[in-house]
Parts: structure tokens; sequence; C-alpha cells
């Protein structure tokens, strides 16, 4: 496979372009408590270890039966036409289409030999819709969350597809329609909004349908590990509790609220987890006052009490936030939303042009957000923050994440919005914020060595977006940014190591796996990065493991898997050491 050429690797010098007093940017283009499917009870839930997955059973109900048929009814007459990036024949296509769940199959075609150091699990989540949705207006974010995992052992690897077993799961299932509506899709012009909404909630008001107490999302966004269990995680509700069992196998244990004293129906899809304390931190968000609230969830499992963001002006749709060591920090960008906009047939996450973006800065241990601060940071809309730390004392904070350029373009075509990689500094004391871009191509899905996370990093490894796809990986060395900084006005790519894959093939985020993880002297990049891997010539996926030190990013290892991954999100590995230690 060929690196990245000079000519796809644009070296034009970047001059440094004064935007606002406050802004400069580069000029560039004890077991906590499981609630299962079925109860608020806290028994853990294993009815979902089924070797292969059934059928989908039809309710007999007749109540069922006109629901279904009113919803068909507003799909065929009542929507207006398609957009393209609502429509599902064109969603769905290719190597996007939905796959069948896959109970754990032998992977015999290995091209390489699997290091010591991969002895675990890696674990991608994304969006697999159980129906496919013919006729329905259906966005890339929605879907049903499916974890498609290999377990390797001793150089033997076995692979699986599972669904989380989420309450939308289930009740679409045993009804056998996918009804449950969509935030980006289902407002698709006014009479199909408002027919929606009153039927969704008759849904609920016959008992069919239970939001309020068993939560809608998908757990189709991303994975964590913490307080000894792995999470499926999305931010329209709380997470769900997996387990990998010893045959290979990953199954749903129930939705989790972490014994909250508190009303508490949703979280962040992204907490950030101290590796010292065990403790995570996170956020959910809400279309009224207030509309953030900070909390941690301890070592234990329990969620604390949370810290109110009064100071946000509105509801914003708040994807990812940063955490240093002693901080927190929140960026309210003009991705908002808007409840009033289902009246006009719209989604309610719309772009706001006049809102001017800000970042909000409070102390981890606060009881208030009374002396949280805020600074403007006029076109920062990130999506992921891949790293953050802190500088001089605390004075300063830095953020390396992901920035929608054209935001207004993201929820049509993710490609499209022109994802640039960012090294962001907030300056606390003086009250400004500098933006530099890292790269001269588009980037996403950044990741780190995991055990620099909220500490200072070297190395980020980012997926190369393109409209529809992405083209390879690279490895970006921030210390090429010290010239810049201390004085010179010539920008540099901060590429230093790239794998571009060919037309028709695409790679899942990456995920950076140490090679000796005990080892304090090890070299930042010293390990692997492991991803799902699609060949559209070939029409198979493999499990690539690529030597990050590697200027070129070499394939160590190609493992032919037994059934194609779809496109998705985010992945995590965990050690065989580690899943040991869960419950």
């Amino acid at each position: 496979m060929d690196t990245l050429s000079s000519s796809f690797l644009p070296r034009n010098p970047h001059q440094l372009l004064s935007i606002s007093p406050s802004v400069i940017i580069l000029k560039r283009p004890q077991l906590p408590m499981i609630i299962t499917a079925k109860s608020s009870s806290t028994t853990i839930n294993h009815a979902h270890q089924r070797k292969k997955q059934t059928p989908p059973h039809k309710s007999s109900s007749l109540l069922a039966n006109i629901f279904n048929a009113l919803d068909d009814f507003i799909c065929n007459f009542l929507d207006q036409p398609l957009r393209p990036s609502v429509d599902p024949e064109r969603v769905l296509s290719d190597y996007n289409a939905p796959v069948e769940e896959l109970p754990p199959t032998a992977c015999d075609a290995v091209e390489g030999s699997l290091p010591p150091c991969l002895d675990g699990a890696y674990i991608r989540n994304g969006p697999n819709p159980q129906f496919t949705p013919k006729g329905r207006p259906y966005h890339f974010l929605d879907g049903d969350g499916m974890l498609h995992m290999i377990k390797i052992s001793k150089g033997k690897a076995t692979f699986c597809s599972r669904y989380v077993i989420t309450h939308k799961h289930t009740v679409e299932r045993e009804i056998g329609y996918p009804f449950v509506p969509s935030i980006f899709a289902s407002f698709n012009g006014p009479a199909a909004s408002l027919s929606r909404a009153v039927l969704t909630a008759a849904r609920v008001l016959s008992g069919q349908f239970d939001p309020l107490n068993r939560g809608f999302g998908a757990a189709n966004t991303s994975l964590a590990l913490f307080a000894r269990h792995i999470y499926a995680l999305c931010e329209s509700d709380l997470p769900y509790a997996v387990k990998v069992t010893r045959g290979g196998d990953i199954t749903t244990l129930g939705r989790h609220d972490f014994e909250a004293s508190e009303p508490f129906v949703r979280m962040t899809a992204h907490p950030k987890i101290d590796r010292r304390t065990g403790e995570a931190f996170a956020y959910g968000y809400r279309s009224t006052p207030p509309f953030v609230t900070l909390f941690r969830i301890n070592s234990e499992g329990r969620k604390l009490k949370g810290v109110p963001i009064s100071s946000m002006g509105g509801a914003t749709t708040l994807h990812d936030f940063a955490v240093t060591e002693n901080y927190v920090v929140f960026p309210d960008m003009q991705l908002v939303v808007n409840p009033w906009s289902i009246l006009r047939g719209k989604s309610p996450v719309e772009m706001d042009p006049g809102k001017v973006p800000r970042v909000g800065i409070i102390r981890k241990n606060a009881e208030d957000d009374k002396e949280m601060v805020w600074v403007d940071a006029p076109g920062f809309n990130p999506f992921h923050v891949i790293n953050a730390w802190e500088e001089e004392g605390g004075d300063k904070i830095v953020i390396v994440a992901t920035n929608a350029l054209a935001l207004d373009r993201f929820l049509e075509e993710i490609g499209s919005s022109e994802l640039t990689m960012e090294k962001v500094t907030i300056d606390v004391k003086e009250r400004t914020v500098k933006r530099r871009p890292l790269s001269s191509v588009y980037l996403e899905f950044g990741v780190i060595n995991p055990a620099y996370a909220a500490n200072k990093s070297r190395y980020v490894y980012a997926t190369i977006i393109d409209t529809n796809r992405t083209l390879g990986v690279v490895k970006l060395d921030l210390s090429l940014m010290n010239k810049e900084e201390e004085g010179e006005d010539t920008w540099q790519d901060c590429t230093v190591a790239s794998r571009l894959h060919g037309p028709g093939c695409c790679i899942s985020e990456p995920y950076f796996v140490a090679r000796q993880p005990e080892n304090p002297g090890a070299e930042e990049d010293d390990g692997y990065l492991v991803s799902y891997y699609y060949d559209g010539n070939a029409k198979v996926s493999k499990f690539l493991v690529m030597d990050a030190r590697s200027p070129t990013l070499d394939i160590i290892v190609a493992l032919k898997l037994p059934q194609r991954v779809p496109d998705g999100f985010h992945g995590l590995f965990v050690s065989e050491s580690d899943i040991k230690k869960l419950y």
C-alpha cells in the first residue's frame, strides 16, 4: 500500500491571521446497579447470551399492527422526498449495509504473527439497524448498536458480531418494526413530523414503548472501561454494560444508572477516565435549563452529585469535552438544539450561524459553576477531543481536537464538513484562544497512547477522511510545532508517518496498544495500531495490526474476518488481564 505523496500533502506555508483580540488561528483551508431491559431491578440480565440470532418475533397485537400501518402511511404519503443524507438506499449501501449477528467464529486466515500484547479483546461499536428502513428516513448516526469483537489468546483469534440489547432494540424486535424516532431523520416535513410525534406519544401511552424509564438510545457510538465494566454508550441514553465471555462472545448485561440518587437519563458517549483514581468524568445535556450537568462516577461505580452548568446560555449539542489534571473544559459550539424546529418539520439539531463559539473552564472539584471562566473561540466547533493537558502551572490549557470548519454540512455529509485536526491553546489568565492546524488533510477519529490521557502527549494517530469514506491513517508529531511557537513564521505539517489505502477501501478508527504496557520507561509510540479494514475490491474485511513506529505504518498482521464489518465509530482494546478483573 502506498504512503501519502507530496501531492497529497501540500506544503504551502500558512500565514498567521488575527480573528479577534481573543483568538488567533492559522489560516487554513461494590457492584454497580444494572437495570435490565425489562425491569428497574439491580439484577444482571444474561438472557441475551444466545448463540444464534433468531428471526424477529412480530407482535400479534392488533394495536401494534395499527400503529405500524399508520407509520407506513406517514412514510409513504406524508414524508417529503428523502434527502441523500436520510435516504436508506444511499446511507446503507455498499460497505455500510447492515450485517447479521455472528457467533464466535475462528479466524484462520492470518498473515503474520499476533504480538503477545494483543491477548485480549478489540471491540468496535457502530450503527447496524436490525430492520432495513425501506422508504423510512434514516441517518448515518441512527441504527442499533452492534459490537464487532475479535478475541485473541496465544496467537489464536475468534470474531463475533453482537447487538447491544437496548430497550429500543428489544421493543422493535418484539413488534417487528423500526418505529423509534430519530432526532436527525424523523422530522422530514411538517406533516410527517407532527404525525410521528403524535404516533410515538400513542405508543408510549399504550405501554408499548417506555422511553422515560427505560431509555430510547441505540448504544451505537463508543465503548468505555471503568468501574470494572465495559460499557456501550450513546449520548441520548444511559450506558449499557456488556461482558466478554470466556468463549469469545460478547453479551449485554443491562442498562446502567450508577446508583444515581437524582434524575439521570443520559450521559456523554465520551467519559474521561482518571487512570490514577479510577473515576470517570462525564456530563449530560438537555434542551431545558440547566442545559449541561457535570458529574463524576467513582471507582466503585456510583454516580456522585452533579454540578449544573447554569452559565451555559442555551441548549447546545455537546458531543465531547476535555479533562486535564485540574480542569474540565466544555465547548459551547454553534450546533444547537432547537425543539421549535420540529414544528417546521426540521430536525431540532441545527446550526446557529449567529452564535459565537466559546469554551468554558471549570475546576474538576468545583461544587458549582460560579467561578467558571468562559472564553470566546470564534470558528471552534469541535466534535472529538483527542487529548488535553495543562502548561505553565495550569495558566494554559492545551487541547488537541477535530474542528468542523464547514459545520453547516456536518449532518448532511460528515466528510464534507472539513474536519481539521487542531492544537488549541487556552490562556486562562488572559482569556485568549489560539488555534493551529496540525495537518494539511482532513482528519477524524484521532487517538493517542491511552497511558498519556490528560497528560502532555507527543503523538496522535488519525484517519484521513474524504466525502464518504476514510482514505488511510496518519501519525502526527506535535513536537514539530515547537519552532512555530518559538517565533518562526513558517507553518509545518506534523505528519511523520502515513498509510493510504486504495480506491474502494476504508479503515475504521485506529486504537493504540502498547507493546510493553507494564514498562513505564517505554517510548510513547512503542506499540501497535489495530483497526478493522474493508477491501471493497475483494469484498472482505480484515483486522489489521500496524507498527506505530514505522514511517509507513507497516502492516505486520492482516487477519481475514469471517464477516464484513460495516463502517462504524469508536473502538476499545481490553487486555486479557483486565478482562479477568471485570464483573
